[in-house]
């Protein structure tokens, strides 16, 4: 049985790592809206897509995200719209589909990634390299634990 005072401990760093995301998600939803015009779903969806080149079935996508196919179909009915994203049936089958990054959605995603990370990097830029490491190493071991590792 986990200790009173550790379990306080634990609910605390929860608190401050759920507070952490709030505020550095708000920021980048900002930033994401200003310098490029676009939302922070669509930028996940185009982030996972640039993962897989070859493209992902929207199931996939869905799961990878951890959002609901709907959630998923309506940015990606956006994304094929602007010409961002393709759509194509899977083997003619007109319910399964893949989605890929267009060659101006990859650019595009190119240069939002690349703000995206310098932006990251200002945000967290009082944090200490190795303390940095470290706590990326701890996350990755709680990811591994609840998460199955993916």
């Amino acid at each position: 049985m986990v200790s009173a005072p550790l379990a306080k401990e634990r609910v605390r760093l929860w608190l401050r790592l759920l507070r952490a995301t709030r505020l550095i998600e708000a920021e980048l939803r900002e930033r994401l809206k200003a310098d490029f015009d676009t939302t922070l779903p669509r930028f996940d969806v185009m982030a996972a897509l640039d993962r897989q080149p070859e493209g992902m079935m929207m199931s996939e996508l869905s799961r990878f995200l951890l959002v609901s196919n709907g959630n998923v179909t309506g940015i990606v009915d956006r994304l094929v719209l602007d010409g961002s994203v393709a759509r194509t049936a899977r083997n003619g089958d007109r319910r399964a589909f893949i989605v890929k990054l267009t060659e101006a959605g990859a650019a595009q995603f190119k240069a939002m990634a690349a703000a995206h990370e310098r932006w990251i990097d200002a945000l967290l830029a009082d944090i200490d390299p190795e303390e940095a490491a470290h706590l990326a190493g701890t996350l990755r071991t709680f990811q591994s634990k609840w998460e199955g590792g993916h």
